[in-house]
């Protein structure tokens, strides 16, 4: 049996027989290419982003992040996180700092810049987060609603893989006590 196919829309370029992994991806991307476009001339990426109104959201929760809750947070590697960690803080919107509690750890933070150049990205990408969702009926509708939670059970769906990434990190933690 095949799996099932979405329905082509008649003003879409989506093609007839897309799979849900297809349009998960176009969707990704999509979104990716727009906020990317619209964060550029705030002098960040995509990345960039999730990185900062992540903190930025931590920081006003009152939660100053290690590099990896930040990681685990944003869904980033732990390693791409720190590399972007280091080039906000050459921007001067992020400083990273060594944990006393914990050598290994470097506790993240955004700069007065930071905090005001992540307000006006928030700003922008929910203008771009509210065109998105228009055809839902906006980011209070019941679909929108709807959609977030079948976002979130994918999200937290295991898949291959899962469960091996989880035993590693678990073994370098122990090999690391």
């Amino acid at each position: 049996m095949s799996p099932p196919m979405s329905p082509k829309s008649p003003k879409s370029s989506i093609p007839e027989r897309a799979t849900p992994g297809f349009l998960v991806w176009r969707l990704s991307m999509k979104w990716r290419v727009a906020v990317d476009r619209a964060v550029a001339p705030l002098g960040l990426t995509h990345a960039q982003y999730s990185l900062v109104a992540s903190l930025y959201g931590m920081q006003r929760a009152g939660v100053r992040p290690s590099q990896r809750q930040l990681a685990d947070h944003t869904g980033l590697e732990a390693l791409y996180v720190s590399k972007l960690a280091r080039a906000l803080e050459s921007a001067g919107l992020l400083e990273r700092t060594r944990d006393p509690k914990d050598p290994r750890a470097v506790r993240l933070a955004l700069t007065d810049a930071g905090r005001a150049v992540t307000a006006q990205a928030i700003e922008v990408v929910q203008g771009l987060l509210r065109q998105l969702l228009a055809p839902l009926g906006g980011l209070d509708s019941d679909r929108t609603q709807h959609f977030v939670r079948d976002l979130v059970a994918l999200l937290d769906a295991p898949l291959d893989g899962d469960d091996r990434e989880a035993e590693e990190e678990a073994s370098k933690g122990a090999a690391q006590e």
